[in-house]
């Protein structure tokens, strides 16, 4: 395959650009102009369901670790990956990292009571999706070919 009809990877990595930027934006709007929260309503359960979106997070971040350096792939997002990764919670998530990144955010939400961690959220998956998932799916089709494209009709993007 030429350089031409290969997928061109960009040299900064967007992902967590993306939610280092999400994270500072929603603390600084929270503290200059914050939102109204449900939070007196129903504090104490969005704290705990807070608590338990973070411990997926770690759950998510671990175990996608550990499937990746099993798998003796790279965990640079703009690295071209040696294998494809379908084990643990790459079969239920083609992006646990990203999905582990969107629900830190969500959860810190529900924890702090700042409504713009929610907003960002979603932006900062949009984002990610737009500089660097579509570009990854490009370069992995482009590299395992039917066995990614199988792969992807199986196992869902997000959740």
């Amino acid at each position: 395959m030429t350089d031409i009809a290969k997928p061109r990877r960009g040299i900064i990595p967007w992902p967590p650009v993306i939610y280092i930027v999400a994270i500072a934006l929603s603390v600084a709007l929270g503290i200059f102009y914050p939102l109204p929260w449900i939070g007196d309503l129903l504090g104490d359960l969005l704290f705990g369901v807070g608590l338990v979106a973070l411990f997926g997070v770690v759950m998510l971040w671990i175990t996608a670790i550990r499937a990746m350096m099993r798998a003796k792939t790279t965990l640079d997002p703009n690295a071209e990956p040696e294998h494809l990764v379908t084990s643990g919670p790459f079969g239920i998530t083609r992006n646990p990292m990203y999905l582990a990144n969107t629900l830190l955010l969500i959860g810190v939400a529900l924890i702090t009571g700042i409504a713009w961690f929610l907003l960002f959220a979603f932006l900062a998956a949009f984002a990610t999706q737009k500089l660097a998932i579509e570009k990854e799916e490009k370069m992995l089709t482009a590299k395992f070919g039917k066995k990614y494209r199988d792969y992807a009709k199986r196992v869902r993007r997000w959740i």
